[in-house]
């Protein structure tokens, strides 16, 4: 079923919401490019039929990770705003940026469901009342979860060859004067 066929007055006639996300404040400052995308998916809102004036934008998560272990405001008004029925679409880069965890995820997907509320990124539109779309979206939340253990793997796998994170935190604070890699026997020779 195409985008278009799923998209009925009925959800034209309730809010569009953009919600962004991006996981540290480091990633907000220095990749302004993702931030921008972001932004954009108002125009991608408005070519799928909203009014400019019925977009709303939810950025206070910006700088949160969406893994769940951190209390996002923003997040918690989308799924609010969701159960209430206020929202025709729920928009975002990549669905897999709105919850990073299962749990927050299927959530989000139930009362969509239940809300008649439509999910939208870079890829298509979904409904997850549609058992195809359900199926679709439940995979890409499931990846997006395993992406993040996955990467937490290489991260501490990495920690652990350099000879665990007490000698990386050595390295890492070295006292004034003194260099990386000196040894202590190179410094008391002087």
């Amino acid at each position: 079923m195409s985008d278009a066929l799923k998209i009925t007055s009925s959800h034209l006639a309730r809010v569009a919401i953009v919600y962004l996300r991006q996981s540290s404040a480091a990633q907000v400052e220095n990749n302004r490019e993702s931030t921008d995308r972001q932004y954009a998916l108002v125009n991608k809102a408005t070519d799928l039929g909203w009014v400019a004036d019925n977009v709303m934008v939810i950025d206070e998560d910006l700088g949160l990770s969406g893994s769940g272990a951190v209390a996002r405001s923003g997040f918690a008004r989308l799924t609010a705003e969701v159960a209430l029925g206020h929202v025709g679409l729920v928009l975002g880069l990549e669905v897999s940026r709105l919850a990073r965890n299962n749990a927050d995820w299927y959530r989000l997907i139930d009362l969509c469901g239940l809300s008649n509320t439509l999910i939208g990124d870079a890829d298509g539109v979904y409904h997850p009342a549609l058992f195809n779309d359900r199926l679709l979206l439940g995979l890409k939340g499931t990846m997006s979860e395993a992406e993040l253990y996955v990467l937490r793997a290489r991260l501490n796998g990495g920690i652990r060859k350099q000879g665990g994170p007490r000698r990386v935190a050595a390295r890492l604070a070295c006292r004034t004067g003194l260099g990386r890699g000196r040894r202590r026997s190179q410094i008391s020779s002087r």
